[in-house]
This record gives C-alpha cells, structure tokens and sequence, in this order.
C-alpha cells in the first residue's frame, strides 16, 4: 500500500505497526528536510502515546510552535509535522477538534493515539489534500489516493452504479469515493476509529453571518488576507513556482509572491502552458474569448519591470506529447479513474516540467469559486435553473448529461443520472447556510457560491493534487485559505460585483499590482487545444476500440453514435471530443486498470 505512494513521496518511506494498527509513510520533504521523518512518535514516560503520518502544509505553524513552547513543550525538529503532533497532546486530548480547530493550512492525516486504541483520520477545511477510507468487517483501510487502499486485498477493485453515478455526474459527492463501499473523509471533518465503530465529525463550516464592513473596508481586507496568506503559503525549505495562465486570479497570485519575495530579497519564477499553433488555431467560443499567451507576456514584462529577477517558463506542448500513450496512462495511474482528457493531461505534463526546477508551486485555483468568476454565476438561465449551475450553463455543453450519447439507452436507464443528480442538488439545497430576513437574487448567489465551494471546487482540487502530486510536485491553493473564503462568502453579491464585472472584489484588490490589460480583461477557463490533429488523432483511437469490438465498455455504449463520430471527426464540437474522451477512457479503466463494473 506505501509503495502505491511513492509519486506522492519519493524522498523518504517509514512504517510503524503495532498490535492493532499499521501506518505507512512516503514523504515529500519541503520543511525540515533532515529532520521531518515519519511516521512521527511522540513519546511520554518511555511510552509511545501518539503516532503520526502527515501530507500538507500547516501554514501557521511558527505561530503555533510558539504557542506550545510557552505551554512547556519540547520539540526535536522544526517540521509542522511535528507541531501538529504536539498540538494534538496540548489541545485536543480530549476533543482532536480543538486542536484542528486551530490548524491553517492544507493537510490530511492519521494520527493513531496507543493508550485510547483509537485512530483519527483528519482532512483540511476545503478538502485540498485527498483522503479516502474503505470501511472493513474488523477496522478500515486508508490512503491518500484509492490505489493505497486497492492494493489491499482487502478492497475490491470494483464499481457499482452509484460509483459510476459519481463518475459521470461531475458532482462532488464524499460519500461516494467512485470504488465500490470507499469514501472520502469529507472536507472539515475528522472521522473517528475505536472499538466502538467509526464516526464522523465536522469542525468547520461555512456560515452566512451578516457583512457589516463597507466597499471600502471591505477590499482592503481582502488584499491584507492575500498577503498574509501569500507570506505564510511561501514558506519552504525547497525551490517555490507560480503557475501563471494570464487570467486575474494566477497573475494577481504571482504579483502577490513577487511583492513579498522581492522583501527577502528572492526571485519569483513562474510557470505556464500552452499549445503548439494554438494562437493561430485559436477561435473565440462561448468559453473562451482570448487566448492566454498574450496576456502571459505581459505580465511576465510587468513583473520583470519591477522585479528584475523575476524568471518565466513557457512550456508548449504538441499534439504528440498530448497524444502519448504513456503520458496518457500516467494520467489514468495518476487519478485511479476516468478525468478530463487533454485538459488533464496538459496539466500532468505542465507540473512534469515544473517539478524540473521547483518542488513546490502556487496555483490560483478556487478564486472563481470564491469571487464569482464563472459565467454561469452571471447567467439567469443557469443560476436559476433548479440545479448546479454548471449542468445548466455553457460549460455543461461539453460534459454531463448533455455529452451522454455515447451510451446505450440501456445503461442511462439503469444509471438514472438525472434522478442521481436531483438528488444531489436537493442535498446540497438543504445544507446552505441561511441569513434571516435574506430573498431574492442575494439569497440565491449565497446558495450558488456554496454549491461551487462544496460541490464543485473539490473536483478541481482533486484533480490538481493527483496531476501534481504524480510528478512530486506539491501545489498551494492561496485562494483556499479558509479566512478569505469565509469572509467573501458572507460578502453580498451586490458587493461581489459592485463594478458590473465578474470578480469585482479580487480585481480591485490587486489591480495596484497588474497591467492593465490583464485588469480588464475577461474570464477565460483552463486552455484546451484546438490543434485539429489531437480530434483526429482522438478519432482514430476510437476507431481501433470499435474495431477491435472487445473493449468491455462496450457493452455501456452507442456504438452507432460513436461509428458517426469517427466517420464525420466529430465536426470537431466540444461534446463530441468529451464523447469520444469519455469511452477511450472507460475502455482503459476497465481494460487496463482491471475494474469489475458490476451494474
């Protein structure tokens, strides 16, 4: 089960195993390089009282160290590992919320307590680093990624129709870990294993407290929250990056690293991808309006104005690279089931090149979620379409039920997507906070946004922990900092969009920092390529499965659909390449990672 890990932590291993209880360690050594080993012990009278193995970051560990020392502990090392060990005896003894409680950060842990024969499964406020558990006759089994607990024999390396409902829904769902009986330990919660079972508990939550500050005040404790976090999300002991797309959130975020390296007198390097021929191929759509390229040079000009040191890397990929059988299997190895096609596999090689000079890079993901960047938060036909807005919108042209054609009238009857999907929604309604006396367009933007904060943002952190951490590469998210993500979410949508944009609170807390162009500039989504090699390259895939005729994944798929697919190309649409991604992936997760579907 370690050795699954080892992408995740190719510096170090260790395992610790007592009467009751084993734990595997693979470390990613970015603190304390020397002295971080783990499984972490503390000891007690001779005795070992609490066991640790820890992924993430502790951000506000300095400040919490010194808390401890003036409480009389003793620390070994200067890691967070170790913080969060001692946080555990000092503060939560008796209640391992209190002690969480104080943690900021991205982290997921198992600290295994000996005198209690009790273990604490913990995952971070937002749900940035992964952690999943198998429920067993006698205990469970855990990891960080399902492929921990599948090389368990025993876990069974199968899905059900519910699985294949999370799969294919595009809904974040924790209870439903895809793999038949797995789930995730939810975002802000610990779960709890004794002698008396296995619980549950939640230690943080949104709220929808009344907003008091006005405009003004308001934007600049949104830029005082993004330094500070940008201060604390620097700390390493390692080569650090930012991944910059040219788009506001990433720019802001490595003007932000810049401004606060330039005051240690370092140098910030970023990163970017693009496509071979893709700004000459580039054609405006509903999605994009202009390609990042541009943008990216201007603002690696701007910060090199500035900051002479400044550094950019601009990789370019081929439709080769995208097309590798290999990179293509890391991708599927990588997440352990079905993803996003190219647009996962530009990611995995983008961190590949990254992790060549930096061990750890930020990345402005979840600044849509949190400031309303996504057309669809803008869209009155979608907000107010009685489901997840994203289902509903543009984006949903190229995935969900609208690129469902592809299977067999057969299997959509037995999947029941659009009943699974209600029924999510309906979830989902019922857990929003509400304000007292709030109506209207305020009440519903506050159920949007913690619809993308729950139910979508975790999909998008998902995918880039497994991308990034397949290559060694740890990636921040200062955008998920859960003081800022409070505080904006209690923010009324008036305020939100107070200059008739999108992301009007970001934009005016950093535009001080950014050229012009990229101010102004519009919402453009993650890059996919327009090359038309990679649709005929994707065609032609799918055309060998169909041939072949042995593929298990056909049995769930309309072949004639998909024969008129291959013969016309697909006339190159969005639903068509998802259509086509969608079985050649289901085809090598059944084929080749050996999943039984048992539908």
């Amino acid at each position: 089960m370690t050795r699954t890990m080892i992408c995740r932590g190719p510096d170090d291993e260790g395992l610790w195993i007592d009467q009751h209880v084993a734990l595997g360690h693979r470390r990613l050594s970015i603190i304390d390089l020397e002295n971080g080993r783990q499984p972490m012990l503390r000891d007690e009278a001779e005795a070992t009282r609490e066991v640790l193995i820890y992924t993430g970051e502790t951000y506000n560990f300095r400040e919490l160290r010194e808390q401890l020392v003036s409480a009389g502990r003793h620390f070994r090392t200067s890691s967070d590992t170790e913080v969060v060990l001692q946080a555990h005896a000092q503060w939560g003894a008796d209640n391992p919320a209190d002690a969480v409680e104080r943690f900021n950060g991205m982290f997921a842990y198992a600290l295994w307590d000996t005198s209690k024969e009790e273990l604490i499964l913990v995952r971070d406020r937002l749900g940035i680093k992964p952690l999943y558990y198998l429920p067993t006759a006698d205990g469970v089994l855990f990891g960080s990624e399902p492929k921990a607990i599948l090389a368990n024999p025993l876990a069974e390396r199968a899905v059900d129709l519910d699985g294949l409902r999370r799969l294919m829904g595009f809904v974040a769902d924790p209870s439903n870990a895809v793999f038949k009986g797995m789930r995730e330990v939810p975002p802000a919660h610990i779960v709890r294993i004794s002698r008396n079972g296995i619980s549950e508990h939640r230690y943080w939550a949104l709220d929808d407290h009344e907003h008091t500050d006005d405009l003004e005040t308001t934007i600049a404790t949104v830029r005082e929250l993004l330094e500070d976090t940008a201060k604390h999300q620097l700390i390493a002991d390692v080569p650090i990056g930012t991944l910059l797309s040219g788009g506001l959130d990433s720019s802001a975020l490595t003007a932000l690293a810049a401004e606060q390296l330039n005051l240690s007198g370092e140098a910030v390097r970023s990163f970017s991808v693009d496509f071979a021929g893709y700004e000459e191929e580039f054609k405006a759509d509903e999605l994009r309006e202009t390609p990042d390229g541009p943008y990216i040079i201007d603002v690696a000009k701007h910060l090199k104005a500035a900051y002479p040191q400044s550094e950019h890397t601009n990789l370019v990929l081929n439709n080769d690279e995208l097309m590798d059988p290999a990179a293509r299997s890391a991708v599927l190895t990588a997440r352990d089931f079905p993803g996003l096609g190219d647009m996962d596999t530009s990611l995995y090689l983008l961190f590949k090149a990254v992790r060549q000079h930096s061990t750890v890079a930020l990345s402005g993901e979840s600044a849509d979620e949190v400031f309303g960047g996504y057309k669809e938060f803008h869209d009155p036909v979608a907000r107010d379409a009685g489901t997840f807005p994203w289902l509903a919108g543009v984006m949903s042209r190229g995935f969900g039920v609208e690129g469902m054609s592809s299977w067999n009238a057969d299997f959509l009857g037995k999947l029941k997507l659009p009943e699974y999907l209600n029924d999510q929604y309906q979830r989902a309604l019922a857990e929003v906070p509400r304000r007292a006396g709030e109506t209207g367009l305020e009440a519903r933007m506050h159920e949007v946004s913690y619809f993308y904060l729950t139910r979508f943002l975790p999909i998008l952190l998902d995918r880039k922990d497994r991308m990034s951490m397949a290559v060694g590469l740890e990636v921040r998210v200062p955008f998920c900092d859960h003081r800022l993500v409070q505080y904006v979410y209690g923010t009324p949508w008036a305020m939100k969009t107070f200059d008739g944009r999108e992301k009007s609170l970001l934009r005016a807390a950093t535009k001080h920092l950014l050229p012009e162009s990229v101010v102004q500039r519009v919402k453009s989504p993650y890059p996919s390529t327009q090359d038309p090699e990679y649709n005929k390259s994707l065609f032609y895939l799918l055309g060998e499965v169909l041939d072949r005729g042995d593929s298990p994944a056909l049995q769930f798929a309309n072949v004639p659909v998909l024969k008129e697919l291959v013969r016309t190309g697909g006339s190159a649409s969005p639903a068509a390449r998802y259509q086509a991604e969608s079985v050649l992936q289901m085809d090598s997760w059944v084929r080749q990672y050996g999943v039984d579907v048992q539908i």
